[in-house]
């Protein structure tokens, strides 16, 4: 499949400027798309424009990524209720270089190919307009009437927002317009993409190029991204799902796919894989025959885990989802690093012990009811294990069992458990 034909099948396309198609079947056709660089990571929400352009490499093109140096200290209108914060030169320094390390996991940027990859800030540009060169040489070309068409500035004027819409944020879509216009003209691009919110800003570069160059441009948006039930996407109770392990660990991370509702793991496995179509159709068969083996699910979060994070985070991931749901041992919690196993327990109750009590051996009964509180009196624990069914890091204890310093996790940890679901962690001080 071409280029576009890929995007439709994957349902990645939501508005497509016509001649879009016909000038990419020409040959090798540069685009760009932005990102703002409010911080040194992209997160989740990020990868559709990622993938779009993972694909538009591997279709032989040449992308182009924006960072917004400049737009970024402005504040687009386009379905947001509040400015940007102002971002100082350095820090947007700092988070382009880590963006940039993140996107060249799965962009080629380095090769001598005629198609590698290029970053820029539109703040190496945008710095030498003068406020009144700007509006001379840029703002004379595009109407109020025009700006004020758009759909973004519409919901703001008509009070959908409460503090309702800055001269900052109104030239925003000049801004944008002028990235465009000077992509085309020193950087041959010929089309701007972005979420179906930008659909507005991408037309204004449009047609500023068509009124001062009389060039040719183009566009094209995807759809933006919701989850099934009407939340946003990539957010959690804890915040955004991160690329940055040290942000979102990859055992988060892969659970934050595997956790996919059905209908929203077809409609991902599309957008945020590379597998091929024939592959994923016969997925779809499969998982509609046996659901409750979640084959879609665990074919989803490892192909972008492994896409993201590489193959050995992948196997971390999936070892330390055993610790909870299938038969891990000891040997696997003391395998897996710190940051991922408190990952797989938080939010799990919690106790304190002093080191010194372990030093010298605690009998399993006190330390379920007295030392911790696990259990509610010496009666209930011994009938617990009695009944088998209390295990320390994993493995099945006994009323001879003492618990010494020697059951520690990272020389602090203690997982203990009672019956299939109910765990335990405690803290070792």
């Amino acid at each position: 499949m071409n280029f576009v034909d890929e995007l439709k099948w994957r349902g990645m396309i939501h508005d497509i400027m016509p001649g879009t198609e016909e000038q990419l079947a020409k040959g090798q056709t540069t685009a760009y798309v932005g990102i703002d660089p409010t911080a040194d990571s992209l997160h989740v929400g990020h990868l559709v424009s990622v993938m779009m352009m993972k694909h538009f490499q591997m279709a032989g093109h040449k992308p182009i990524f924006i960072i917004g140096g400049a737009t970024g200290m402005i504040g687009d209108p386009s379905g947001k209720s509040l400015e940007r914060n102002l971002l100082d030169e350095k820090t947007i320094q700092q988070n382009m270089a880590g963006i940039k390390a993140q996107l060249s996991h799965f962009i080629d940027f380095n090769s001598s190919a005629s198609n590698a990859a290029i970053m820029l800030n539109n703040y190496d540009w945008m710095k030498q307009f003068s406020f009144l060169d700007f509006i001379r040489e840029i703002g004379k070309h595009i109407t109020v009437n025009y700006m004020m068409s758009k759909d973004s500035v519409k919901r703001r004027l008509n009070g959908e927002y409460a503090d309702g819409m800055s001269f900052t944020e109104f030239t925003y879509q000049l801004v944008q317009g002028y990235d465009f216009l000077y992509l085309r003209k020193n950087y041959d691009c010929m089309l701007q993409m972005g979420g179906s919110d930008q659909w507005g800003n991408i037309t204004t570069g449009g047609e500023l190029i068509r009124r001062k160059e009389g060039l040719e441009a183009y566009g094209l948006t995807w759809p933006l991204m919701t989850k099934s039930d009407g939340k946003k996407f990539g957010k959690t109770e804890s915040g955004n799902i991160w690329l940055d392990p040290e942000r979102t660990s990859p055992y988060q991370f892969y659970q934050f796919w595997l956790n996919s509702t059905d209908d929203d793991a077809a409609r991902y496995i599309k957008i945020f894989t590379l597998l091929p179509p024939a592959e994923i159709d016969a997925l779809i068969v499969e998982h509609g025959e046996a659901p409750h083996l979640r084959k879609l699910q665990k074919a989803l979060a490892k192909e972008i885990t492994c896409l993201i994070h590489g193959e050995e985070a992948y196997h971390s991931a999936l070892e330390a989802s055993q610790i909870l749901f299938g038969n891990a041992t000891s040997e696997t919690l003391r395998k897996i690093d710190e940051k991922t196993f408190l990952s797989v327990f938080e939010g799990v109750p919690q106790f304190e012990i002093a080191l010194t009590d372990l030093k010298n051996g605690i009998s399993i009964i006190d330390f379920l009811a007295e030392k911790t509180q696990i259990m509610s009196s010496k009666g209930e624990a011994r009938r617990a294990v009695k009944a088998n069914s209390i295990s320390i890091n994993k493995e099945k204890v006994g009323e001879e069992t003492i618990v010494s310093d020697s059951y520690l996790i990272d020389g602090k940890y203690i997982l203990a458990q009672s019956g299939k679901k109910n765990y335990y962690l405690v803290i070792v001080k």
